[in-house]
């Protein structure tokens, strides 16, 4: 099981994946750890990254997680995987149905309630306009309005993700 958690900033991609990781036994793996350090100052200074700033980010994930699926083992990666394709290429290389992706989504109101409660090393609250106008909602994923306790949220991705197993 590779599960990608997608979504903007403040849609709770961490809080989730850790707690799903933990209730499934893989490995968790933030996106955002592995922005090289000019897309960081960049988002640090209020700038949007553009596409050619993701590039090279998105492929060192991709590459996370074809390790994870020839090595036999799941993972849970919280990644923004704002485009359509971002996302194809997180999953490329590996056979479809492999990735299962998770848009954790609310409202703007809530979302930028919870940028306005907590410090993050450089994503900076001002670029949650430019992520929502980014933000291409998959038709091939689940979407799920994260509102609820996280173990709800947890409870729902897993029925689905098990329910696309068998």
């Amino acid at each position: 099981m590779i599960v990608v958690l997608m979504g903007v900033s403040g849609s709770g991609k961490t809080t989730i994946g850790t707690l799903l990781a933990e209730r499934t036994g893989t490995v968790f793996a933030d996106a955002d750890d592995y922005h090289p350090l000019a897309n960081k100052e960049k988002m640090a200074a209020g700038h949007p990254l553009n596409d050619d700033d993701r590039q090279p980010w998105l492929e060192t994930l991709n590459k996370l997680m074809v390790g994870w699926f020839e090595a036999g083992k799941g993972g849970v990666l919280a990644c923004s995987a704002l485009k359509d394709k971002y996302r194809k290429t997180l999953a490329s290389g590996m056979p479809e149905g492999t990735v299962s992706f998770v848009l954790l989504d609310g409202s703007k109101e809530l979302i930028a309630e919870r940028l306005a409660q907590r410090q993050h090393e450089y994503m900076n609250p001002k670029l949650l306009e430019s992520q929502l106008a980014t933000l291409e909602k998959p038709s091939d994923a689940l979407c799920v309005v994260n509102d609820r306790t996280p173990d709800e949220i947890v409870d729902e991705i897993l029925k689905h993700v098990a329910g696309n197993r068998q």
